[in-house]
């Protein structure tokens, strides 16, 4: 899984089209190994994006949960206390 991609799902509020965007971004670029497509490739990168995008609001909207949402500045928080241990030196 990319590291640049987070989870997405059970945030309040929703997670927005901007992240949606960025994380089936992060997707086609992963899967087609080029961060910036070829002037001929473009359209059918930027297409693959929008399917993406579209598909991955769809799943968010019908995934159900019983957990009770989480709050983005307390996850923001746990991943900067786990990069900070990762990268700590010593």
């Amino acid at each position: 899984m990319c590291r640049n991609i987070r989870p997405l799902s059970n945030f309040e509020p929703s997670a927005t089209d901007e992240e949606i965007h960025a994380a089936a971004l992060q997707y086609v670029r992963k899967v087609s190994g080029s961060a910036r497509p070829s002037k001929v490739n473009q359209e059918v990168f930027d297409t693959a994006v929008e399917r993406i995008a579209h598909v991955t609001a769809h799943l968010l909207d019908d995934l159900v949960t019983t957990a009770p949402p989480k709050d983005r500045e307390s996850e923001a928080e746990k991943h900067r206390a786990r990069t900070a241990k990762r990268f700590a030196t010593a």
